[in-house]
């Protein structure tokens, strides 16, 4: 099994206003291109969602960016970037980014590329979570139709986690929506020779 790689704590701290965030890199990797094209990845989608949310505006009161490690193992690191701000109003708004890698290659998975070519796994996981919202007795906008061919994910603890934003589906108290789906049940669909298939216990 291909050793964890190493991560570090980089961080953004500004007093005024509140700006503290936390993201990380990885190092150490044997093949310096790779390690450099995965940190300029995070940067990237860092840089994005702190925009996103407010970084620049003359109205931010607060921010706080945190980051978890979901998978670092079998030669994959998935993980997710959490930005919560407050630019006036009622409440803050959190928004989760989540990126996963092969870290042998530097490759960053979109869902799409998870998947076998024409497996129709947006119905396929869709109706695995429509199931899943009946049976929790999710709170819902609007009667859900089907996931984004681009819909968030992370993998972990042998599952991909499909999740939502906040009021992409429900409301803002319910939080996000996280749907895990046991690879196993999925093995049919998955890319043969993809990270999906490296998480597969044996």
């Amino acid at each position: 099994m291909d050793l964890p790689v190493r991560i570090e704590t980089k961080y953004i701290k500004k007093s005024s206003p509140s700006i503290n965030v936390y993201y990380p890199i990885v190092t150490n990797l044997p093949h310096p291109a790779v390690e450099k094209k995965i940190n300029a990845d995070i940067i990237h989608a860092l840089n994005k969602l702190l925009i996103e949310q407010g970084f620049y505006s003359e109205h931010l009161v607060e921010m706080v960016g945190t980051y978890e490690i979901k998978t670092n193992e079998s030669g994959v690191l998935s993980l997710s970037l959490t930005v919560y701000s407050f630019t006036g109003g009622a409440h803050g708004l959190t928004i989760i980014k989540s990126l996963t890698f092969d870290v042998k290659t530097g490759k960053q998975y979109a869902l799409n590329d998870l998947f076998k070519p024409d497996s129709n796994y947006v119905n396929v996981l869709s109706e695995m979570i429509e199931k899943k919202m009946v049976e929790w007795d999710v709170p819902l906008l609007e009667d859900f139709t089907q996931i984004r061919s681009d819909q968030d994910f992370y993998i972990a603890d042998h599952s991909l986690v499909i999740y939502f934003q906040v009021y992409e589906w429900t409301p803002y108290v319910y939080g996000f929506p996280y749907f895990p789906i046991t690879i196993k049940d999925i093995e049919g669909i998955i890319q043969e020779g993809g990270i999906l298939e490296k998480m597969i216990p044996f």
